[in-house]
């Protein structure tokens, strides 16, 4: 099956409280979100989220997933099959939003969607959007660890309630979050109301051969925007915040091809080694003797299986281009050892 025929996900995470349902329900009443399978991740044996989504015609489909972020592999993979024979029996699904619960650390959910057989066979994941409350965000980013990953793995950061929240306890939040994940687009909502299309369909691989939509995913020139961006020296931000710290973001970008046996082997070695401390990585990229471009995409040790794209598009630089989030990590630490093997693949030449 082509990328293109496949059935994209979308996974809703954030906070407690922060208003995933509400913004949910809002999309599904939007005009193309018909035939949207949702899958509601609850926190425990007993769950009402699944109650506050509203049904609202016969092609919604409402499955309770349980609480992926204790089984997740076995029940997410179950909750897809199950989607699966019901599209095999003919029930027309065009897309799955995930909502999870506020306490999930969203990377096993991910893992599930990058590297699991039956769901890249069927289904494609296409994106993260996380939700920030606008009043509490920063107390929960300060307190809560899981606030800290969900932020950090987003494709699409949503400061909700932002209705209640004063303009510099905005501007301040912004600030936090542009620092942390600056790839990420970052949008404002009142009462849920945002156009699905702003969430939607963000991912790598869902729209075959375009690179424009897949730089536009990679983002590479927020990095490049940040205040401490360099290309090879050794400056660093110092956040006065002491979790915010330990998080790093930043952009690689390579003028001549690589060998993929240099890069492959570095990663292998790094997910082995420091793989918990890969919140999340992508990547764009050129390799030696290869003449389309090669999309590669990581959370933690589990990565998405290498796609070629058709084609560069005409006047692309051709820059091998890669997004590190990393935790505990510097960019020092990875720039060095990816030169260095990058270095022993091409002595090998």
């Amino acid at each position: 099956m082509m990328i293109d025929d496949t059935v994209p996900i979308s996974v809703l995470t954030g906070f407690l409280g922060v208003g995933k349902t509400t913004l949910l329900n809002r999309l599904l009443k939007q005009a193309g979100m018909e035939h949207t399978a949702v899958l509601i991740n609850e926190f425990g044996e007993i769950g009402l989220d699944h109650l506050l989504v509203e049904t609202l015609d016969e092609n919604t489909v409402l499955l309770n997933a349980g609480c992926l972020c204790c089984t997740v592999r076995g029940d997410l993979v179950r909750a897809l099959r199950d989607l699966r024979d019901r599209m095999d029996g003919g029930l027309l699904i065009r897309r799955v939003m995930i909502e999870t619960t506020g306490l999930a650390d969203p990377a096993p959910i991910l893992h599930t969607l990058m590297a699991d057989v039956l769901v890249l066979g069927c289904f494609r994941f296409d994106g993260v959007v996380t939700l920030v409350d606008a009043v509490n965000g920063t107390r929960t980013l300060d307190e809560q660890p899981e606030a800290m990953k969900q932020v950090a793995v987003a494709d699409r950061m949503v400061l909700t309630k932002a209705d209640l929240a004063s303009l510099p306890q905005i501007r301040v939040l912004e600030d936090r979050l542009r620092a942390l994940n600056p790839g990420a687009v970052l949008l404002k909502v009142a009462r849920g109301e945002i156009a699905a299309e702003a969430l939607l369909d963000i991912g790598p691989f869902s729209i075959s051969g375009k690179l424009p939509a897949v730089g536009h995913w990679l983002n590479a020139e927020a990095y490049a925007a940040q205040p401490d961006h360099h290309q090879h020296g050794h400056h660093h931000r110092h956040d006065p915040n002491r979790h915010d710290a330990r998080i790093h973001s930043f952009c690689l970008t390579f003028d001549q091809p690589l060998h993929w046996n240099g890069f492959a082997t570095y990663l292998d070695m790094l997910t082995a080694t420091r793989g918990e401390s890969l919140l999340r990585i992508k990547g764009i990229l050129n390799l030696v003797g290869q003449d389309r471009p090669l999309v590669v995409h990581g959370v933690q040790h589990v990565f998405h299986e290498p796609i070629l794209l058709p084609q560069w598009p005409v006047g692309d630089d051709r820059r091998s281009r890669r997004v590190f989030i990393v935790r505990d990590m510097t960019r020092d630490d990875v720039e060095r050892g990816l030169l260095a093997f990058e270095t022993a693949a091409d002595s090998r030449m």
